[in-house]
């Protein structure tokens, strides 16, 4: 429980970044779309929540996956590292 919650004040602290990050890549989302169903093994399924997620409360994919339980810390960082690439 600790953990998680550390884990997220973490993801929360570097938002800003991570905004930034997103905001300044030159990938489209179809990239990151395909990505994540490749390089991190995320089901149809759950880009599709996710996707659906964004439509009403609108933000960036890879904070979503993340804030809804999608994806780990550890991915999530993987996302933005592939976003600055």
């Amino acid at each position: 429980m600790i953990s998680t919650l550390l884990e997220r004040n973490v993801a929360l602290h570097h938002h800003e970044e991570y905004i930034d990050v997103i905001v300044k890549s030159p990938r489209s989302n179809s990239q990151l779309i395909d990505f994540l169903e490749k390089e991190l093994a995320l089901s149809e399924t759950s880009i599709a929540i996710a996707l659906r997620h964004s439509e009403q409360d609108p933000g960036p994919l890879p904070m979503i996956l993340w804030q809804y339980g999608l994806v780990s810390l550890e991915q999530l960082e993987q996302i933005f590292d592939w976003l600055e690439g």
